[in-house]
């Protein structure tokens, strides 16, 4: 089965005490975090600061070291497909590697990949993340809330 590697951020402001996340609304309908394929000779946190940047225009992001997030799903490739090659797209697996990011931004200039946004507190945040994010976005809120804002 095909791989593709990916990096993101759970990107985090606070807004009196509280941290709020950055979740963007992509075309398949999914609220997620900010997240892009790790170019060739690329590390981690390069391909998070480039994708971040990209996404949503933000340049201020300090990854917070300590917390590592991993994910996974699969998906077929079928932009452009029709009719039976359609069908017949093979299933890729999507490996994602997450870690938190503060960022001072609150305005955010979202790129085509998205329909939108929106700054959510926790429980909201957690309600709308897209099922493989989930997983992982209890760990990573309990990272940010144990320790003191940047």
């Amino acid at each position: 089965m095909p791989k593709e590697k990916s990096a993101g951020a759970i990107i985090y402001r606070m807004i009196n005490g509280v941290p709020h996340y950055l979740l963007l609304h992509y075309h398949s309908g999914l609220w997620d975090f900010s997240r892009g394929h790790i170019e060739e000779g690329e590390s981690v946190e390069q391909t998070i600061h480039r994708e971040v940047e990209e996404e949503t225009g933000i340049k201020d992001l300090v990854i917070i070291p300590g917390f590592i997030g991993n994910t996974k799903f699969f998906f077929k490739r079928t932009h452009n497909l029709k009719g039976e090659a359609k069908k017949k797209a093979p299933w890729i697996i999507k490996l994602i590697t997450l870690l938190v990011a503060e960022t001072k931004t609150e305005k955010v200039v979202i790129s085509s990949e998205q329909t939108g946004f929106g700054w959510f507190a926790y429980k909201e945040a957690l309600k709308k993340v897209s099922p493989h994010a989930k997983k992982v976005f209890p760990k990573a809120h309990e990272f940010i809330i144990s320790r003191k804002s940047v």
